[in-house]
């Protein structure tokens, strides 16, 4: 007959339970394909908008589209979102902690660093996050630029009229995508 003490079984299940949470803990390789991936959607859909439908249309995007393609990059486990200092949409807003980190790429550029790879891994209590920041781009101006179409300002002023998202150059931190791996 076998027997077990108290010790062996207790020293097992956790062995077990540590096992299990290994096979849970989450890959910043994965967060950074899951952003890869739903920031090509978002651009892939905000420029087919833009050159199919014009650039007042492509604001549909961002505010109807956007939300949608982030949701079926999350899955389960993870939960992608966007934020920004100077935000368009109010139910983007930054929390403390993801603005200190939005000012320190904001350094972090400033000093030299490329946009691409300001990155960073916060765990807090409610979960495991990688923010990756967004650089500006070309196509990114023509809605977030210092000179907008008027056409374009109306429908921006119609939809966000608290809208602070505008004024940025090219290479600019535009903010920053959020995987959220929650525990």
């Amino acid at each position: 007959m076998i027997r077990f003490n108290l010790a062996t079984t207790l020293s097992g299940l956790l062995f077990l339970m540590g096992a299990s949470l290994s096979t849970a803990t989450p890959s910043q390789d994965e967060a950074k394909q899951t952003i890869k991936a739903f920031a090509n959607d978002l651009k892939t859909t905000l420029v087919t908008t833009m050159k199919s439908q014009g650039p007042v249309a492509a604001i549909n995007v961002c505010n109807v589209s956007a939300p949608a393609i982030a949701q079926q990059h999350s899955n389960g486990a993870y939960v992608i979102s966007r934020t920004a200092l100077k935000i368009r949409n109010p139910q983007n807003q930054a929390s403390s902690w993801q603005k200190e980190i939005l000012k320190e790429f904001e350094q972090r550029l400033a000093e030299g660093e490329k946009i691409d790879s300001l990155d960073k891994v916060e765990e807090r209590d409610d979960g495991w996050y990688y923010i990756k920041a967004i650089g500006t781009g070309k196509p990114c101006l023509t809605c977030h630029g210092n000179e907008l179409n008027p056409a374009v300002k109306t429908k921006l002023t119609e939809l966000y009229p608290n809208d602070q998202a505008t004024g940025f150059k090219q290479g600019d931190l535009r903010g920053a995508f959020i995987v959220k791996y929650q525990h």
